[in-house]
């Protein structure tokens, strides 16, 4: 019962009914890829799910609609990363939300275009965005990858002359960093490939995924997002008196 109230709850906020609308249309498009490619005899039943997952696709798409204002309140209230400490984070994270800023306008004149609202050619504004995520998630990468270096370095690097060692706190609090990062920085990447494949033809491996490998892809990246959306949730029940 428990776990029927917190997935209840999650679904009462738009982030874990986007979620689960996310997993849900990957792993559609795993099963239905992989029933299309290997199984013939169940060829109908892959079809039918990859038409279930281009549908939730499509869902999410028109939910993003409406996620422009809070997007700018929070890149608003980043600003230019002063509360950063490291200037290479700092920079890295404008620059990423620069990029998730200007996505979402572009991704909703080219569905505008789909629907026949916008007389313009989609393909182009397509293009546009999912360069644009392509872009945030490269710069996501190099972040990760930059924090990855520093904690390592920091949790190596031997005690100096007359300093203490770090206190088991503060090392449980940076490992645990560490995995956050780690865990982003492999969500990431799955969706970093994705990205790549709906680039335009002859973009590294664009367009060479099969439906199954896109599905995979997407559901490893939409897992990783999900228990760490948990366990962020859990950390704050934990913290809070």
């Amino acid at each position: 019962m428990a776990s029927l109230s917190g997935l209840a709850s999650a679904l009462e906020s738009y982030r874990g009914r986007d979620r689960l609308i996310r997993v849900l249309g990957y792993c559609c498009q795993l099963v239905g890829g992989v029933l299309v490619e290997q199984c013939p005899t169940r060829s109908e039943v892959g079809t039918r799910l990859l038409v279930v997952s281009t549908q939730l696709s499509h869902c999410r798409t028109i939910l993003r609609l409406f996620d422009d204002l809070a997007m700018f309140v929070y890149t608003k209230q980043y600003g230019l990363g002063a509360q950063e400490e490291d200037a290479f984070v700092r920079w890295v994270s404008v620059l990423g939300n620069l990029a998730d800023q200007l996505y979402y306008p572009c991704e909703h004149v080219a569905w505008a275009a789909d629907a026949r609202v916008l007389h313009v050619d989609s393909s182009r504004w397509w293009t546009l965005s999912t360069t644009l995520w392509a872009l945030s998630l490269l710069l996501g990468v190099a972040r990760s990858l930059w924090m990855l270096l520093k904690l390592r370095q920091r949790l190596r690097s031997p005690t100096a002359p007359f300093t203490s060692p770090l206190p088991r706190g503060k090392r449980r609090a940076m490992e645990a960093q560490m995995q956050w990062e780690a865990l982003s920085l492999l969500s990431n990447l799955a969706d970093l490939a994705n990205a790549v494949h709906w680039l335009p033809r002859g973009v590294l491996w664009a367009g060479r995924f099969p439906p199954w490998l896109v599905g995979l892809m997407g559901t490893i990246s939409s897992i990783l997002s999900m228990y760490q959306a948990a366990r962020a949730s859990s950390q704050a029940e934990a913290t809070t008196p």
